[in-house]
């Protein structure tokens, strides 16, 4: 489920709810003034301090030489979870650099986890071929990365989870890939709940099964969620009771490494639930609700993970999910990144990823059918964040923002005008304050649109 971007009016419809204004901004948000200027000295300019704190990157793309993300281990230090950002959901250079972020973690920190927002159900599905090769990643990926979540359907994250399956096949320490979101629930999590209680307490397999009779079976995303919209509200509130009771259920049983992973399966499937539960007939309602209660449960999600599992996670997502302030408070009254912060302390960094100029795959928003093609922007303009941040000489850098001088952390905590796209455009910029909303800060000159797959 998507951040960013609404899209238009016929779209935001029935099924397309779940997939669209349940998970976007209103534009008048997006156009909200930036924030009064600060009162402590703000230095003039910002440049000279960035360049000399800035550690320029030798490349995006995944593999070779990374040493020159020596100084990204450094600054993670030890923390369990780094959140990587993204100014678009859909270019094609954050999604090959976090696949690069992750190699240099896993090689130079021993992280694990690869975590993306996308279902929990989808995370199991291409875990199991990451770990032991079963199953068809493209297939995956084309059943269960559609409607919000088909910007994730690209020939680079499909690279990433096949680097991920060779690497598993030479090495003892296995990576794990997770989808820490809650937009769809397949036969995959509702299995394992299921099969844990026939192994358990085969008596009260009848009755799980009734809890979750409710939930649609298609195993491809765009019509199942058509199914569960079709329902209706009152419905969609007797799931959610149904999933929450089989919850209760599952926890009352003896407790064991088993009980451990069946009732987080068992709490996936009431979080997809409870989410769509919304009344999303009156999405300037229900949004912050909807998305207050998305943030918390992705928060749960990948804090479960490292905690039961005791593996490093690189935390993929929006830099408004990954946020430690959320930029739109009024529409996403708390991020996933503040959740992280307060549950893990200096171990959760938070990484903005920027750029200039390039282009991305989105919806177009003043198409009738919210059809998806590529937009190609100029250079920032003069008073955006990333206007001063390409003024840097380097074509790629790191910076963090926590080490920065005084002044210049003043000058960043300003909210400024910036390119916040997600999946749908045009769009306003919105104003965020750098130093407050990240630790970390990768600024990219130049990027180009993902390779979407048919």
């Amino acid at each position: 489920m998507k951040r960013h971007g609404r899209l238009p009016a016929a779209l935001i419809t029935t099924a397309a709810l779940a997939a669209a204004a349940l998970f976007t901004v209103p534009h008048s948000a997006a156009a909200a003034p930036p924030a009064p200027q600060a009162t402590v000295a703000v230095s003039k300019d910002p440049v000279p301090a960035l360049t000399r704190a800035a550690s320029p990157l030798r490349s995006t793309e995944p593999g070779g030489d990374l040493r020159d993300l020596r100084p990204l281990a450094s600054m993670v230090g030890a923390a369990s979870v780094v959140g990587v950002g993204e100014a678009t959901h859909n270019s094609h250079d954050f999604f090959t650099l976090k696949h690069r972020i992750f190699q240099a973690l896993v090689e130079q920190k021993g992280f694990t986890t690869f975590a993306l927002e996308a279902s929990w159900s989808t995370g199991l599905s291409l875990d199991r071929y990451v770990v032991s090769g079963v199953g068809d990643p493209r297939e995956i990926m084309r059943r269960e990365f559609q409607d919000s979540y088909l910007f994730w359907n690209v020939q680079e994250y499909l690279d990433l989870i096949e680097w991920m399956r060779s690497y598993n096949q030479t090495h003892a320490r296995k990576l794990h890939f997770v989808g820490d979101d809650l937009g769809y629930v397949g036969p995959e999590t509702i299995g394992r709940v299921t099969d844990y209680v026939r192994k358990t307490r085969p008596a009260l397999l009848p009755g799980i099964t009734r809890l979750y009779s409710g939930i649609p079976v298609e195993t491809e995303v765009a019509p199942w969620t058509a199914a569960y919209f079709a329902k209706g509200v009152p419905e969609r509130l007797k799931i959610e009771a149904a999933a929450r009771q089989a919850v209760v259920l599952v926890e009352s049983l003896p407790a064991s490494p088993e009980r451990t992973w069946a009732l987080q399966h068992a709490r996936a499937v009431w979080q997809v639930a409870k989410l769509y539960s919304f009344d999303v007939e009156d999405p300037a309602a229900v949004l912050p609700q909807a998305m207050l209660f998305r943030d918390q449960v992705m928060a749960e999600n990948v804090t479960w993970w490292t905690r039961t599992t005791g593996g490093k996670v690189v935390l993929s997502a929006h830099n408004g999910h990954v946020t430690v302030k959320s930029t739109m408070p009024a529409e996403y009254p708390k991020a996933q990144g503040e959740f992280l912060r307060e549950e893990l302390g200096r171990r959760y960094v938070s990484v903005g990823l920027s750029f200039d100029h390039g282009s991305f795959n989105a919806r177009d928003t003043e198409d009738p059918q919210g059809a998806t093609r590529t937009f190609t922007l100029g250079p920032a303009a003069e008073g955006n964040n990333e206007y001063t941040l390409d003024k840097v000489p380097y074509d790629d850098y790191l910076v963090d923002l926590r080490t920065l001088p005084r002044s210049t952390r003043s000058w960043l905590q300003v909210a400024r005008s910036t390119r916040d796209i997600g999946t749908g455009y045009p769009m306003p910029d919105i104003p965020v304050a750098l130093a407050t909303s990240y630790d970390l800060l990768i600024h990219l000159n130049h990027v180009t649109a993902a390779d979407l797959l048919s």
